[in-house]
Order: structure tokens, then sequence, then C-alpha cells
């Protein structure tokens, strides 16, 4: 039942979505190993996304309604991971979006999924306020691309990105997501 909820959530992402109020956005920085992400994946363009010519919430539909969380085997645990990487540059490039969760091997990869590594590294972690899930995501995006450059503790990597719905994101209404934006020390 789950997985119907959070659909709902989910499908109504709009990444034009304006940041509210002037809440403070300040990341705890997290050493992150590396770990290897199974799911589906495509390609877009955060300009895409805000002009109604994405595909991340066509993907969400697609992995839920499929149920495809329960078809990657290995799970490491039962969190769905939406991951950012292949940048072309940074945020105004191509991007890959992929939906699918955590791996403890990577050995087998079900037909019509791709396999994806996020590298170790240094990540700043920003946690979303509760809400309606297609609210609070695309908020908190909008004010990480507003910091400066180097305010998450390092200039963004562009190598990978990713945004973590644990259980604290089964209820879309009121759901509360952490996402690790990749960055390099400033030297």
């Amino acid at each position: 039942m789950l997985a119907c909820r959070l659909v709902i959530g989910v499908l109504a992402i709009r990444f034009a979505v304006p940041a509210s109020g002037d809440v403070q956005l300040t990341p705890k920085i997290a050493e992150e190993a590396g770990f290897a992400v199974v799911g589906i994946a495509a390609r877009t363009t955060n300009a895409n996304e805000m002009f109604g010519k994405g595909v991340i919430a066509d993907q969400w539909a697609h992995f839920m309604k499929e149920g495809l969380l329960n078809r990657i085997p290995n799970k490491a645990d039962s969190n769905i991971l939406a991951v950012y990487t292949d940048y072309e540059s940074d945020a105004n490039g191509a991007y890959t979006f992929l939906i699918g969760a955590k791996v403890s091997s990577a050995d087998d990869v079900s037909p019509g999924m791709v396999i994806r590594k996020i590298p170790a590294g240094r990540y700043a972690m920003f946690t979303s306020e509760k809400g309606f899930v297609g609210k609070v995501v695309p908020e908190t995006w909008s004010r990480i691309w507003a910091l400066p450059k180097s305010a998450p503790g390092g200039n963004r990597a562009y190598l990978a990105d990713f945004e973590i719905y644990d259980r604290r994101a089964a209820d879309p209404q009121n759901a509360q997501v952490d996402i690790y934006v990749g960055i390099i020390e400033n030297h």
C-alpha cells in the first residue's frame, strides 16, 4: 500500500516551485563510502523538468506502478533512492536521473534496469522540511540551487547527487527527505 500512496505524492513534483519563507538551509557534511544503486534511468535537464518536458514524474510513476523496487535483487535496505549522475556540465546541462535502491551486490541486475556507482567522497546533506513530498523536495532543491557556489562546504562536484526516501517518506503528505549533494573541498 505504501507504493500506491507514495506515487500519488511524487507525481505532483514540479521543479519550478519557488523557495518559501526564509528557512535557513544548513547542510551537514558527510563522508560517504561509495555504493551502487540499481534502478531505471533516463536523461533529462532541469530546464525540461521545469517546463513540463521532463521525465522524472514519469520515471516515478513507472517505478511505483510496476513495483520495480521489489524486482531489485540484493537490496541493502528498503529505501528508495533518486540519483542524479552523469552530469554533462552543471545544473544547466543534461544528467541521468535514476530511481532505484542501494544494493549490496551488483552481480545481478534485472532486465531493463541499470547500475550506477555513487563515488566515495564528501557530500553536503540537506534535510527537507516535513510536508507534501511533491512540495518539500522541489523547494529544498530550489534552496540548494540558490546557495552561493561554496556554501554547502565546498563547490558542487557534479558527479552524483541523491535523495533518500526512507521511512520518513512513507506518508507522502507528511514526508521528509535527505538530499545529498556531492562536493569538492574548497582549498
